[in-house]
């Protein structure tokens, strides 16, 4: 009786230990479940896509008026008027200030007083010569009577008398030669008073100060009254009157890299993003040098930036986007998915059971914001982006697509 119990109780005990143990395992299971699924943590994944991609050139700029220049006087005065300040806008040939210069106008009276007594003189020679001209014609018809006469009746006409006749006509036609010499000077000396004047009245035109282009006033020198010294003259520290620049459109001069400077080409159209306003241009490529600076090795080129609403302010730094290359349909992904060790690269992907799964990947074409996949991955394969070293190849996670504007994220959710 006693060993039948024996047995019994045995046997519950061997029951209840395989319960427990069963229970235990199930528990575990569970448990392991359970954790498997707390561990699945969101993550921000892209597709792989095929999508046009330009290679860029990213340089920094700042905007210089198209034209600019200080502008002097061509001769020397005071100021008696100046008409334009700091701001005001300017159209070509307007004038901007007007000089008085003493000197010059005394020498124009001058020059026309003596325009005057040449003019004089002119007709002084003029009438001389008519009378020269109206004594020689007498005297010549009388020594021509005198010496038909002689002629047709010898002895007739007494031999001085003759030679009296004759030396009176070579005496008139000498002073005729003479008045004509006369007037021939008196004109001259007008040419020479008339473009005495004339040569005046140009320094009289540099008295009006005016615009050589349309623009607008970025600096003023001078004040009425102020003494001018002519500014035509290198070795002249002469002060300018005003500085006007066109401000309607801009300049960006870039410094280019020798790498890229064969792939820089005239009308390239730019991407300008001015960071000041908030704003992107468009720009073109407008001039180079095409030559390099031997000692930075770059080559300067010129970006024109059109200015019609004038929100631009000289001074100004922008960004400049100079399209190197361009492919029409390329797998392509985010730059922040990729992994770089050396010359090799990496991706993490999210496999069809939401694991991640590290695979290498060969880059071709780089751009600002993605790059070119050659092999390694398809097309719809869904990358991983931001900080990866929160993540390990195996883990399973909850992918969470995230939108282009959005691939800034650190991977995490």
């Amino acid at each position: 009786m006693k060993a039948k119990r024996k047995y019994l109780v045995m046997a519950i005990a061997l029951v209840l230990a395989t319960a427990i143990i069963v229970l235990s395992f199930a528990g575990r299971k569970a448990k392991a479940n359970n954790d498997d699924e707390l561990e699945a943590r969101p993550v921000a994944v892209v597709p792989v896509e095929r999508k046009p991609l330009d290679s860029n050139l990213t340089l920094s700029g700042e905007f210089r008026p198209f034209q600019e220049v200080d502008i002097h006087a061509k001769v020397a005065g005071y100021i008696r008027h100046i008409s334009v300040d700091v701001g005001d806008r300017v159209k070509e040939r307007q004038v901007l200030a007007v000089l008085e210069v003493p000197e010059l106008s005394a020498e124009i009276l001058g020059s026309e007083a003596s325009i005057r007594r040449s003019q004089d003189a002119i007709r002084r020679a003029e009438s001389d010569v008519t009378r020269a001209e109206s004594s020689h014609a007498a005297f010549h018809a009388a020594y021509s009577r005198l010496k038909e006469a002689s002629r047709q009746r010898p002895g007739l006409i007494a031999e001085q008398e003759l030679d009296d006749a004759l030396a009176k006509d070579e005496e008139s036609e000498a002073q005729v030669g003479s008045a004509q010499a006369a007037l021939a000077e008196a004109r001259n000396q007008v040419s020479i008073a008339e473009a005495s004047r004339k040569q005046l009245s140009a320094m009289e035109a540099y008295t009006r100060i005016t615009a050589p282009f349309s623009g607008v006033i970025t600096k003023r020198y001078a004040d009425t009254g102020s003494l001018i010294q002519a500014g035509t003259s290198s070795n002249t520290q002469a002060m300018p009157v005003v500085r006007v620049a066109e401000i309607d459109k801009f300049r960006l001069t870039l410094p280019v890299p020798e790498s890229a400077v064969p792939m820089v080409h005239l009308g390239s159209n730019v991407e300008v993003r001015v960071q000041a306003l908030n704003r992107t241009l468009n720009g073109r490529v407008a001039r180079f040098a095409d030559s390099l600076d031997q000692q930075t090795r770059t080559m300067e080129t010129e970006v024109d930036v059109e200015n019609k609403d004038r929100s631009l302010v000289q001074g100004m730094y922008a960004e400049v986007a100079l399209v190197l290359a361009h492919k029409d349909s390329v797998l392509t992904i985010p730059v922040q998915a990729v992994k770089r060790n050396g010359s090799e690269a990496s991706v993490l992907v999210v496999d069809a059971n939401n694991r991640l799964d590290e695979r290498s990947v060969k880059l071709g074409m780089e751009g600002s914001e993605r790059l070119e996949i050659l092999s390694g991955l398809k097309e719809g394969d869904r990358v991983v982006i931001g900080n990866r070293s929160q993540f390990r190849p195996g883990e399973r996670v909850t992918p969470k697509p995230v939108r282009e504007s959005a691939t800034g994220t650190d991977g995490g959710l």
